[in-house]
């Protein structure tokens, strides 16, 4: 076998020309794998045939690019061939268990998640990344190179070869990071738009395979221009904040509370699960419904930031995926900063790591004036469970807002209570994932009321609204989820409550327009969108 490697080295060029087709056409089989073949057949858009080799021209550059790198660091072509095609397998395999979990390939933002999904491994639901697993992987990783280094000769010529080092290492990192600079990235930003068109992550991974995917689409966010984005945002945006309440006492207050996987399991024929402060705050309710939601069991920050920002995913484009990796580019035309130059005192409590998909870098750029975090709470997971509960939460709200006074305020409050893994022990001697996350919708529930009542009773315009950030991963309930639509309420209390309310019929709502419904109900905004 030694001699046969041997021979094959003898022939360095076509050697590693064989490995990189090879590569090809590997990376090409098993990318259709990244989604269950019905969704591939579901986002799989009619092309010519041109266009469909086009397509899958489009993936070598970024095959090409891989191999480069793994050859750069070892001058060995079998094992630059074997090392790129567990690369892609890998990105493929890692695509699939996300889809199985939330419904969505892999996207470029994921790999910015990378740390947070060893750090918070529980809200990953990625406990069984043991010891054990680390071991498999460091030994298949670290111990097959070692193997590959030690049998495969390399091919790095004798002579100049300090020179053939640097060339290839050029070759193969020089294309990244050119993407950095703007004179490169805005022209191969817009050629790549061009190409793709509107960017969806599905229909873009059955075109390109999962790893080309991810590398296009992060292309388009390094070299899309915001500047011209925002500025078209801010024009379309008819902005007029009436600052009611100038003269006399009243002072509005504003708060929002988004439940953590909050979805009223009534919709779905649970009837064990009572919701009475739920049902009471929407016969209160100016509006309330069904929200807008096509997210199953995460990505949180995304309603957050539509909800915070009024804005529609198709407005920050690819940023839409993880807005707060660039939140500074929006800074002047979301809610809370535009509030806040009203002359809004404005806060963003949440009992959660502050570091936590970069909130404490992306909400002050925002318009957040202080932000209550994890730190600020006495919270012991042994003692109290894995997430501070709802009712601890209001306290500390209810606390907040009575140490603010009467001014006008906006407070935004994102739960932690609800969220998964639903495992016994959480709740008592419940065991059954849906009796767990039923008890603590009930509790979440429980919080509500008591939140509702102080509100109701300060002397002051009130606006409460509650709505679910998405619906639940409760496998053991639906798989997928039968209606990813969350609920909502948008309630007046206080001196906000009319004497003679009735009740509204539901209506659905996306939550980019919960804020902007809510202001126009409080008469705080006459703004017009188009």
């Amino acid at each position: 076998m030694g001699g046969v490697v041997l021979k094959l080295h003898d022939f360095p060029v076509l050697l590693t020309l064989a490995g990189f087709a090879f590569s090809c056409v590997v990376v090409f089989l098993t990318d259709t794998f990244a989604m269950p073949a019905a969704i591939n057949a579901q986002n799989r858009i009619e092309r010519s045939r041109w266009r469909i080799i086009c397509d899958w021209a489009a993936r070598i550059p970024v095959i090409l690019l891989i191999y480069a790198a793994f050859f750069a660091i070892s001058w060995r072509p079998i094992y630059s061939t074997q090392a790129v095609i567990s690369f892609f397998v890998i990105f493929t395999g890692i695509s699939r268990a996300k889809f199985e979990f939330i419904r969505e390939p892999l996207v470029f933002s994921d790999i910015a998640l990378v740390v947070d999904v060893f750090k918070y491994k529980e809200i990953f639901y990625a406990t069984s990344l043991n010891i054990v697993f680390w071991v498999i992987a460091f030994a298949y990783v670290f111990g097959l190179s070692g193997l590959y280094m030690y049998w495969e000769p390399s091919v790095l010529p004798e002579h100049n070869d300090v020179f053939w080092v640097l060339v290839m290492l050029a070759v193969a990192f020089a294309p990244w990071l050119a993407l950095f600079s703007r004179i490169v990235s805005e022209p191969v930003c817009r050629f790549t738009q061009r190409y793709l068109g509107k960017v969806d992550v599905k229909v873009d991974t059955v075109r390109f395979g999962t790893f080309a995917s991810v590398v296009l689409h992060f292309v388009i966010w390094v070299g899309v221009r915001r500047e011209a984005i925002v500025a078209e945002l801010s024009g379309r945006f008819i902005s007029a904040l009436q600052e009611l309440w100038e003269q006399g006492d009243d002072e509005p207050l504003i708060v929002i509370w988004q439940s953590e996987s909050f979805i009223d399991l009534r919709h779905f024929g649970v009837e064990n699960v009572k919701l009475p402060n739920l049902d009471r705050l929407r016969d209160q309710a100016a509006q309330w419904g069904r929200m807008t939601s096509v997210f199953e069991g995460g990505y949180t920050l995304r309603t957050e930031f539509a909800v915070l920002s009024g804005l529609l995913p198709e407005n920050v484009h690819i940023d839409a995926s993880y807005p707060y990796l660039r939140a500074s580019h929006y800074k002047d035309v979301v809610w809370p900063a535009r509030l806040k130059k009203a002359g809004w005192k404005t806060q963003f409590i949440h009992p959660y790591d502050k570091t936590f998909f970069l909130r404490h870098k992306a909400l002050p750029q925002l318009g957040f004036d202080r932000m209550m975090m994890l730190d600020e709470f006495d919270h012991n997971p042994e003692r109290d469970g894995p997430y501070v509960s709802d009712l601890t939460l209001t306290k500390s709200v209810i606390r907040a807002i009575d140490e603010d006074g009467p001014n006008k305020n906006f407070v935004f409050v994102a739960s932690m209570a609800n969220h998964g893994p639903w495992e016994p022990g959480r709740c008592g001697d419940l065991v059954s994932p849906v009796d767990i996350y039923g008890e603590l919708l009930m509790r979440a529930d429980h919080a509500l009321g008591n939140l509702a009542h102080h509100l109701d009773r300060l002397d002051r315009p009130v606006w409460l609204l509650f709505y679910g950030d998405h619906a639940p991963l409760l496998k053991a309930f639906a798989d997928p989820f039968p209606d990813p639509r969350t609920d909502y309420v948008i309630v007046p209390l206080g001196r906000a409550r009319a004497h003679s309310q009735k009740p509204t019929p539901q209506q659905e709502e996306a939550p980019w327009n919960l804020i902007g419904t809510m202001l126009r109900y409080a008469g705080l905004s006459t703004e017009v969108s188009e």
